[in-house]
């Protein structure tokens, strides 16, 4: 049951939360292909730290309704430019890309030419974790630390508002 759940989830995911190396999972782009998530990663692109370098992660998948229903290992493989791999999986996903600047052959190029990671995520031979097995909490977790977070100041006002009595 659960490897025919973790292939119906793989078909239809769009997203998928990937955690390397027990770190906070990252919310990031996939494309289903062939029983594996291939995922694109660097400058210019979605951040995932250190996903490039890693040997397995943990991916969770969320089902119709948007919640999670398997949480599965995954072997990591990088695909490099050139391989036979990179030229058939790299052309698809540049043309499933959305809002990409330039033709799909010009996004290829200039993922090969920026070092932008593209890999493949395969579901590991380990057993999935599925309901009634899935945790109880909602996973969410405390904002991390950005550049973008700017203190939330008082609003200006030009003149004394006053309150209305009545």
């Amino acid at each position: 049951m659960t490897t025919e759940l973790v292939a119906e989830a793989i078909k239809k995911a769009a997203i998928a939360w990937i955690s390397v190396d027990g770190g906070p999972a990252l919310g990031l782009w996939v494309m289903p292909l062939d029983g594996s998530l291939v995922v694109v990663s660097g400058p210019g692109e979605q951040p995932a730290p250190g996903l490039a370098e890693a040997q397995s992660v943990q991916v969770r998948l969320r089902g119709d309704t948007g919640g999670l229903i398997v949480l599965t290992d995954a072997r990591v493989e990088r695909l490099t430019p050139g391989s036979e791999a990179w030229a058939e999986v790299a052309p698809q996903l540049a043309g499933k890309r959305l809002n990409a600047a330039g033709t799909t052959e010009e996004v290829v190029a200039r993922w090969a030419e920026t070092g932008c990671a593209v890999v493949r995520l395969t579901p590991a031979e380990s057993a999935p974790i599925a309901a009634p097995g899935l945790p109880d909490g909602s996973g969410a977790a405390a904002p991390r630390e950005t550049p973008a977070r700017v203190p939330v100041r008082r609003p200006f006002r030009l003149h004394r508002v006053r309150r209305k009595r009545g």
